[in-house]
């Protein structure tokens, strides 16, 4: 059996040895499928799970208890590293977010990763020495439990339009590995330009990049220094998008033209015993 103790072992180690993508799934069935494919660990997308939930994708729309018991459903349905998307901790103060972490370290996760935004339209970044103190506080809760769950550290700067965005993302991602960030990440960065300065930023520490349909070959991330690539909530949202389009065919013009083409998904499940 494979204990969380290993899989963490296992996350260290891929982020030591090169650049791999850590694919997001929303559910246990896509978890499974992604591991398949021959992915060597995994993440969790707060959008995907969100909307298998029926919510929307915003600061704690999904509840503290709602997101524990999807991470520890992810964790145990797979035997590679899970990294958890946590959102912005479940607190704004640096206490809350220490035992929200600590909660989320008792899901099984490998990893998990606490941001700086806010969700306020008029301050949609917590101030500097917060967002700081929150991923100090991060780290210590870690180090309590024993376990050396890797804890990355995201600055929204670029997400939330920041007119300094690059500046101040990195002002961020430097002071977050300085505070024990164990991996550096600015979801909204494109340019191979940027993403090289970020990774130089913080170097030795690892830099993860998020891709969508206009993101950089993961070789390309590679020769700039990237180590982990994620894709967010993507996949759901592919998948989202065929089950919209075929429902309104259906809907609107009473045909079933969606439908071919499709794979055997219960071929595959069946397959795996």
């Amino acid at each position: 059996m494979t204990t969380q103790a290993d899989k963490i072992a296992r996350f260290h180690a891929l982020h030591a040895s090169g650049t791999f993508v850590i694919p997001n799934p929303w559910d246990i069935g896509s978890a499974r499928y992604l591991k398949s494919l021959g992915f060597k660990a995994l993440a969790s997308t707060s959008a995907g799970f969100a909307w298998t939930i029926g919510k929307a994708d915003f600061q704690w729309s999904v509840s503290l208890d709602e997101m524990l018991e999807h991470l520890r459903a992810l964790s145990a349905a797979t035997d590679l590293p899970v990294n958890a998307d946590f959102e912005s901790g479940y607190a704004d103060d640096p206490e809350g977010v220490a035992a929200s972490v600590t909660r989320c370290v008792a899901s099984g996760v490998a990893g998990l990763s606490i941001e700086d935004h806010t969700s306020l339209k008029d301050k949609p970044l917590y101030d500097f020495a917060d967002a700081v103190a929150r991923i100090r506080a991060a780290r210590a809760a870690i180090d309590a439990t024993g376990l050396p769950v890797l804890l990355t550290a995201r600055s929204e700067a670029w997400l939330v339009r920041h007119p300094e965005a690059k500046r101040e993302s990195i002002k961020r991602l430097v002071a977050f590995a300085e505070a024990g960030a164990d991996v550096l990440y600015a979801p909204g960065v494109r340019t191979a330009e940027d993403i090289a300065e970020q990774v130089r930023a913080v170097a030795p520490k690892p830099v993860n990049v998020l891709v969508g349909w206009q993101g950089l070959p993961v070789k390309q991330l590679a020769d700039l220094g990237v180590r982990r690539v994620s894709i967010g909530g993507a996949l759901a949202k592919v998948g989202w998008s065929a089950v919209m389009a075929a429902a309104e065919e259906i809907a609107k013009d009473g045909t079933f033209n969606s439908f071919a083409g499709g794979r055997d998904v219960n071929g595959f499940f069946r397959g795996l015993g």
